[in-house]
């Protein structure tokens, strides 16, 4: 199985394996690590070096979907399977013809959330942060779009932590001589022999120093050529290649400037390959971007963004300094407020609070931007409920480009216009805003609707205790100055992609599966070619890898 003697420069390396898997991303480890278990010989390609093994998931927050789990009725919240399939299909809103198989993955994508998700992954060793949160609220009314209740389930050790479990399985497969991993192996084509997929070829890629999530060379020294009686594509989205982002845009109408949420890797390249060889390709146009984006003040890779996970205080403006509609309050619609902002003709909007509302409200997204929940560094959690600790968050608030801070809305107006080289904030407007929402606040009652969802979210336990601030007035100087931060369109997923039926296996333009072909994760739209339909309820996309990956390798396995 693993590549023969002639894998030096300008060779052509020769791999042979029972499944063959190409992407060593959440979803490709997965498919790996079921069908290793199944007792079959896997090779794992993946154009990039070793140091980015786990793909995108290292990187996230860790979050996952569960419904009526045990934190979630500690927490007192009433969860169940029909109501968030109620939820599911409200956000989805699925409505072409080739939504079939992506309402099947619903159904069954929610039956595991309930049920089978949260024992594997328990048996696994993976643990759970105790404190559910609560993203993708809604607003809408109960046939509309967001969680009911929360579902947010945070790993402890966020995306690494999930990852860890299925890469040491892999590894043990790679021990035991039964699972070979190839980095630098970039597979462009399909091979299909006598109508039935047997194989992939491509390019080695010349090796490479390059650290997790940096840009790697692509200088070809040499080609590979790997059969299998199965081939699983697990080569993740677009969400790295603005070319493709742009160009898949509904209407065309991507933002002139965008920041990355993903690696220059995730490419999206190799799906047209896997199109060439039969498979049905959909949904394209459908994706998961997020308005809050942040650059990064210690890039990793080009136009490296974070998303700001907001609680629901601060006011939503748009580059014109109008306040966002309800209910696009932070965090309760992401689809719905870029497209607001969008429509507004400018590329970024604004957070206005202040320093308080940050600390308690502000989490940002990613592994590495929490070192206590990656670390399980219980100390380090505890800090968190000390405003005056430094942390992740208070760096950016002071070193970040998009963070400004003002003693009043007046310099803080002249400040915004100062980063964005317009005047498009007209001072007077902001702190009439500011000033009447503050008046809204000392009310005790009020009007205001993102007020009463901001006491509505502090009945729940997790929003009291750590991300939901009581309500005050913005300008009270003891909650320290106001603050601005300029937010941009964040790339990050793709909610289309290789049509598949429950057992993971590419469909062709027919609705029949391609023999030996395969595909999960991201490639696959989290399955069915498009599980969210329009748009998702969060901690969907790990979850979707989990699933789709597992059922993979556990079919791919059993056709060989």
């Amino acid at each position: 199985m693993p590549s023969n003697p002639r894998d030096g420069v300008h060779s052509k390396a020769i791999i042979e394996a029972d499944v063959v898997v190409i992407g060593a991303g959440l979803s490709g480890l997965v498919a790996a690590a079921q069908a290793y278990a199944d007792g079959k010989r896997v090779a794992v390609l993946d154009q990039e070096p070793a140091a980015s093994v786990g793909g995108q998931a290292h990187w996230s927050f860790g979050g996952l979907f569960l419904v009526n789990s045990p934190e979630q009725r500690r927490l007192g919240v009433r969860d169940s399977p029909e109501l968030a399939l109620s939820d599911w299909l409200a956000s989805a809103a699925f409505d072409r013809p080739e939504d079939t198989w992506a309402k099947r993955w619903a159904k069954a994508y929610v039956d595991f959330a309930a049920g089978e998700k949260r024992r594997w992954l328990s048996a696994l060793g993976v643990r759970f942060f105790p404190l559910v949160q609560w993203a993708e609220r809604g607003g809408y009314g109960p046939q509309g779009h967001g969680n009911t209740v929360p579902r947010f389930h945070v790993t402890w050790g966020t995306g690494p932590g999930i990852v860890e479990p299925f890469l040491a399985k892999v590894q043990e497969g790679v021990t035991s001589g039964r699972v070979s991993l190839h980095f630098r192996h970039r597979a462009t084509e399909i091979t299909t022999t006598a109508g039935r997929v047997t194989g992939v070829s491509g390019d080695v890629l010349e090796p490479s120093g390059s650290g997790r999530g940096e840009s790697s060379s692509r200088i070809v020294v040499g080609s590979f050529e790997a059969s299998g009686g199965a081939i699983i594509v697990t080569t993740g989205g677009i969400g790295g290649n603005h070319a493709t982002v742009r160009k898949q845009w509904p209407d065309g109408a991507a933002p002139e400037h965008m920041l990355s949420g993903v690696p220059a890797s995730v490419d999206g390249d190799f799906l047209a390959a896997a199109a060439a060889s039969g498979g049905r390709l959909i949904n394209g146009d459908r994706m998961w971007h997020y308005p809050e984006g942040i650059r990064n003040h210690s890039p990793v890779w080009p136009l490296h963004g974070i998303r700001i996970l907001p609680g629901p205080s601060s006011l939503w403006i748009d580059a014109e300094g109008r306040q966002l509609p309800a209910p696009l309050f932070p965090g309760f619609d992401s689809l719905g407020a870029l497209r607001h902002i969008q429509a507004s003709r400018h590329g970024h909007s604004w957070f206005v609070c202040n320093r308080a509302i940050a600390l308690k409200e502000f989490a940002l997204s990613g592994s590495e931007q929490n070192p206590d929940l990656t670390g399980k560094d219980l100390r380090l959690l505890a800090s968190r409920l000390n405003p005056r600790s430094e942390s992740p968050l208070s760096v950016f608030l002071d070193r970040g480009v998009d963070f400004l801070q003002a003693a009043t809305a007046v310099e803080l107006a002249s400040k915004m216009n100062s980063l964005t080289g317009t005047a498009l904030i007209d001072p007077c407007r902001l702190a009439s805003l500011i000033r009447d929402r503050d008046l809204q606040v000392a009310s005790r009652l009020g009007k205001d609707p993102q007020l009463g969802a901001i006491r509505a979210a502090r009945r729940f336990a997790t929003d009291k205790i750590m991300r939901v601030a009581p309500p005050h007035r913005l300008t009270d100087p003891k909650h320290g100055p106001l603050l601005a931060v300029r937010l941009s369109v964040l790339t990050r997923k793709s909610l289309g992609g290789l049509q598949t039926d429950l057992r993971s296996r590419v469909l062709d333009g027919s609705g029949v599966p391609v023999p030996g072909l395969y595909a999960a994760g991201e490639a696959a739209g989290f399955g069915g070619g498009g599980i969210h339909g329009y748009r998702a309820l969060e901690g969907t996309f790990l979850g979707g890898c989990l699933f789709s990956g597992r059922a993979s390798g556990h079919d791919a396995a059993a056709s060989v």
